[in-house]
């Protein structure tokens, strides 16, 4: 691994020893490494980046992304990999970390094994969302790693949520909202409306109603191959629809076609990562706080 892009949003209390640990681990390895533009500009003269430059955009010359941050920033980092096949590794400053399951405190030996190959990549499924509208998630920016979410706007009533799965209708769901998630995306917002959690190599996607008024609608998994259409109809002229942490809004009554993407995107996991134990720790499955 030679061209690194570094990727993050915000810069938290510890973020600037954690980039100025990251820049110090991949020069000691002779790496060309390049950062967003927006992020060195946030960074600005805290710290000497010493880089080989910036980047607004990326092109399959990279060999690895990193991302520094939140799950949050990992969603954002792969709106810029799309089909480039750039692998992913996520450090973690923020609070839960599903995905960017790395800590500050561990990044020596985290790169010990990243430049010795001691990893493996995770492929991650994703989901696609087309319409008949003009506007509003195009090609080939449609894309969710996590979950494609339908929910209300500007209103305190529920919508109507008409669900087909390959062209039979499943329900109408009256709720705030209806969230189709990938594996990957089961430890999210699916999660906290109740859904079920799934391991990331499984060929499921996963519909969970938000706060649904049909109180026997419950959250469904199918498998990945499905077509999911959904139609939403509801007091007001327009609806959110939601990729991830990239919100459109669309005109009542507007289809949108769901179904998993034609690529994935691959996570890195250091061999002393797994998504086993990564859950474990993070929802303390096992512990035993009477003590």
């Amino acid at each position: 691994m030679k061209k690194i892009a570094i990727y993050g949003q915000y810069l938290q209390e510890d973020s600037l020893s954690t980039i100025a640990s990251v820049l110090k681990q991949l020069h000691l390895r002779d790496c060309d490494v390049y950062m967003e533009q927006d992020y060195v500009s946030l960074i600005g003269d805290k710290i000497d980046l010493n880089m080989a430059g910036t980047f607004k955009s990326l092109d399959t010359s990279f060999d690895l992304m990193i991302s520094i941050g939140g799950d949050g920033t990992i969603l954002r980092a792969v709106s810029y990999i799309g089909k480039l096949n750039i692998p992913v590794m996520g450090i973690n400053t923020g609070r839960l970390g599903f995905l960017a399951t790395l800590q500050s405190e561990e990044l020596e030996l985290a790169f010990t094994l990243l430049f010795n190959k001691k990893y493996r990549l995770s492929k991650r499924s994703l989901i696609t969302a087309t319409s008949k509208h003009p506007e509003n998630h195009l090609v080939p920016d449609n894309f969710a790693l996590n979950e494609v979410t339908v929910s209300r706007q500007n209103t305190t009533s529920m919508i109507q949520i008409e669900t087909h799965l390959n062209g039979e209708l499943l329900t109408s769901y009256w709720a705030d909202g209806l969230i189709v998630s990938t594996p990957t995306g089961s430890t999210g917002y699916s999660l906290s409306c109740g859904g079920p959690v799934i391991t990331p190599d499984t060929k499921a996607l996963v519909i969970t109603p938000i706060a649904p008024h049909n109180l026997n609608a419950r959250p469904l998994v199918i498998p990945d191959e499905t077509v999911i259409t959904v139609k939403v109809m509801g007091r007001e002229n327009e609806f959110l629809a939601s990729l991830d942490n990239r919100i459109a809004s669309y005109p009542d009554e507007t289809e949108i076609t769901l179904k998993k993407a034609d690529f994935t995107i691959d996570l890195i996991e250091l061999e002393h990562v797994s998504f086993i134990k990564t859950i474990r720790h993070k929802l303390l499955w096992g512990e035993d706080k009477r003590n």
